[in-house]
């Protein structure tokens, strides 16, 4: 079933013409403990898919999340741990994302996005700010630019030094900043790209 969930979004990413979906591999099953296997079971699934997308024009970007989400939503947790997944694959086929919320705690990011790069494989780069305290709803805690701990001036020259010359996402999941009025939002994420990712 996850199988053939995944296959129609890769159906839907190429209906609407775009050539990168974004992979969340999904936590650990119910009762398992097992880390190192939940993400071989990453690697059976990116097998099985890969070439179906590459049939379709579509590459398949693995996107680890923070550690505080490798129970339940994904256990691929580190870049590193990304590229040794999409390793095993073309390039052209499977690559990472790189996303500030979840990776700008890792001192060996810097390193993995020159690894990344050095293989084509940078497909996505995501900007949003890690905000402290944490909101309830966690997932809902992406803070606009500059209110948190990264620095996104440093991510962006590695992505860029990596070779990466493709759109630059501004990804907010923040009620506070939903329930305002659209376009005065719209114009402070642009205010504050300038100010702190320039």
């Amino acid at each position: 079933r996850a199988l053939d969930d995944n296959r129609a979004a890769i159906d839907e990413a190429a209906a609407l013409s775009t050539d990168t979906l974004v992979l969340v591999s999904g936590g650990l099953p119910p009762g398992s403990r097992d880390l190192h296997g939940a993400r071989e079971r990453v690697a059976d699934a990116l097998a099985e898919l890969a070439p179906y997308a590459a049939e379709c024009g579509v590459r398949l970007a693995i996107e680890p999340l923070h550690p505080m989400f490798a129970s339940d939503r994904c256990v691929v947790s580190t870049l590193g741990q990304a590229l040794d997944l999409a390793e095993r694959f073309p390039a052209e086929q499977v690559g990472v994302v790189v996303d500030t919320y979840h990776l700008w705690w890792d001192d060996r990011a810097p390193a993995d996005i020159a690894r990344a790069g050095a293989g084509g494989r940078i497909h996505a780069f995501q900007l949003a700010d890690w905000i402290t305290p944490l909101p309830a709803g966690v997932l809902l805690g992406r803070g606009q630019l500059g209110d948190g701990s990264v620095d996104f001036r440093a991510f962006r020259s590695a992505v860029e030094s990596a070779g990466y010359d493709g759109p630059i996402e501004v990804e907010i999941f923040n009620e506070a900043l939903w329930a305002r009025e659209g376009a005065e939002v719209l114009a402070e994420v642009a205010e504050r790209y300038v100010r702190h990712a320039c």
